[in-house]
């Protein structure tokens, strides 16, 4: 029974001949109908033996799963008795990574509230978008990123209240009125199937889309890649730079390492590649989640410090190239572990480690799901065909509101818009977004290829590739690179990254056209935002 007053969200579901099919096939897939994902997590810590086990940890503080619990009960109180928030509120959460963060997080969710999670970076108008799509009744906000919060609130009288955590002392800030209250707050007595998240798609291709995903939908993706992929220890320390706000670090930084009885590193600022480098050998981190641009950038620092006792690098959020790979793995001595996954499906659902990694695949479906290459109609593929990748599981994409859920859910099957191959061994090679193929005078090329054919030269540090149309081939491959410094942007690199390529991959795949830029864009969590290099 739904124990969240406020609709809202519910209310705005898609109808249910659009929802995803949901398999729960397994044991570890069966779950309570009532249940509290923060209540399962860290509540139940203390019967599992983490109690005492540190969970967060900063360059100035270490907290136990007890001592989280404490903090968080204590927030709880203050959503419920001081801000008068009942279930199903929605609360906005800002801030980068931090332990502040994530016990903002876990309140929330515990209180039965929907946790409505934004990247650090966004501007006022971007937040605005977020606030009339969501409704969020109040704020919790670093008090480092007050400002645009408060220029996107000005004219939105349902946002009422703010509130500032990482404020210490200030008057009014989240941990004075918390350390008045006490601890041992009852979880919310939620539903499986209440809404624990609001989680908004990092907007590689224009609008943001706001995914749904309830307590039992979180509990099973803990239950998939981490258990039969991932296995992380009680010992692991785990480091990373995805934002929370972002449910590829939302996993990997704070619920999976939970589930795992580990613990999580959360730096003073922002990781740069070499800072991230520095601080997995000081701290002694086990287990790394960035993405593939970030790794190419680390590598240099990690053939120059090593990478102390990690045993585990986690890439995911965009298309890993296999020169990306190979780069780390030279630097570092460890083959990356990729995964692909999506907002919308939460976490990851394609993924393998260790001796199953085969070059050039991002690896098999994850247990628990099940994964096809079809063609438009929905029909399955022969092996080695290009297609579109269909995904059912545990999790699916429920949007709220938004009339892009009839191109997602089909048939009950998720399709996050990639092309992929499957070979007969089961493996999932990645192509491209289905709308990044490029066909050009009858073939189909796929950018990530290309790009990764690029990345093998020596002059490149970055590219992207796109279509570009064509009268005569329809379409041509055309490539935007960033040069490493000291070489030159001139028709002659040009020829030479050409010709690089028609030696690296069949010839009619080379770029036919190369622009030099100083930069790509790219959204917060790093991914490369291509439809802004075609509208370029």
């Amino acid at each position: 029974m739904s124990a969240q007053q406020d609709r809202f969200v519910h209310d705005r579901l898609p109808r249910a001949a659009q929802w995803p099919q949901l398999r729960y096939q397994g044991p570890e897939f069966q779950f309570a109908q009532q249940l509290n994902l923060v209540e399962e997590l860290l509540d139940k810590a203390q019967a599992r033996g983490f109690g005492q086990r540190p969970l967060l940890r900063s360059g100035r503080i270490t907290l136990s799963y007890e001592d989280v619990g404490d903090r968080v009960d204590r927030i709880c109180r203050v959503l419920t008795e001081d801000l008068g928030l009942v279930p199903g509120n929605r609360v906005l959460l800002r801030g980068g990574n931090s332990i502040g963060l994530a016990l903002a997080w876990l309140a929330v969710v515990k209180a039965g509230l929907i946790a409505v999670a934004t990247m650090p970076l966004l501007r006022a108008r971007e937040l605005g978008d977020i606030i009339d799509k969501a409704q969020p009744v109040v704020a919790l906000c670093d008090i480092k990123l007050l400002e645009e919060l408060e220029l996107a609130r000005r004219e939105r009288p349902s946002l009422a209240q703010v509130v500032a955590f990482n404020a210490l002392n200030e008057p009014g800030s989240l941990a004075v009125r918390s350390a008045r209250k006490s601890g041992d707050f009852t979880a919310c007595a939620t539903a499986a199937d209440d809404i624990a998240m609001m989680a908004f798609t990092s907007g590689t291709t224009g609008k943001p889309k706001a995914a749904v995903h309830t307590h039992r939908d979180v509990l099973a993706a803990c239950e998939a890649w981490p258990r039969h992929v991932l296995r992380a220890l009680p010992d692991d320390i785990v480091v990373g730079s995805p934002p929370l706000a972002f449910t590829f670090g939302l996993g990997g930084l704070l619920v999976f390492p939970m589930w795992a009885g580990a613990s999580v590193y959360f730096p003073d600022a922002p990781y740069t590649p070499e800072t991230l480098v520095r601080t997995i050998n000081e701290v002694g981190a086990t287990i790394c989640y960035t993405a593939p641009t970030f790794y190419r950038q680390m590598a240099p620092f990690a053939r120059e410090h090593g990478v102390g006792r990690l045993r585990i690098s986690v890439s995911a959020g965009e298309g890993l190239p296999d020169a990306t790979r190979q780069l780390w793995k030279q630097a570092s001595g460890l083959e990356m572990l990729d995964g692909i996954g999506a907002t919308e499906m939460f976490h990851i659902f394609i993924s393998s480690a260790g001796a199953d990694v085969r070059p050039g695949a991002i690896g098999k479906v994850v247990p628990g799901y099940i994964a096809k290459v079809v063609d438009d109609d929905g029909n399955e593929l022969p092996r080695g065909s290009i297609g579109k990748l269909a995904v059912t599981g545990p999790t699916g994409c429920r949007y709220m509101d938004d009339p892009r859920q009839a191109s997602y859910v089909k048939d009950g099957w998720n399709y996050p818009g990639d092309a992929f191959v499957q070979d007969e061994d089961g493996y999932f090679f990645y192509q491209a977004r289905a709308d990044d193929m490029i066909i050009t005078a009858g073939y189909n090329v796929g950018g990530p290829e290309v790009e990764d054919a690029l990345l093998r030269h020596p002059a490149v540090a970055e590219c992207g590739v796109i279509g570009k149309p064509d009268e005569e081939r329809g379409m041509i491959v055309k490539a935007f690179c960033v040069l490493k410094p000291g070489h030159a942007g001139d028709a002659a690199m040009t020829r030479a990254l050409q010709d690089h390529v028609k030696a690296s991959i069949a010839p009619f795949k080379y770029p036919r056209e190369i622009e030099f830029v100083a930069n790509l864009p790219r959204t917060e969590t790093g991914k490369l935002q291509r439809f802004k290099l075609r509208q370029a």
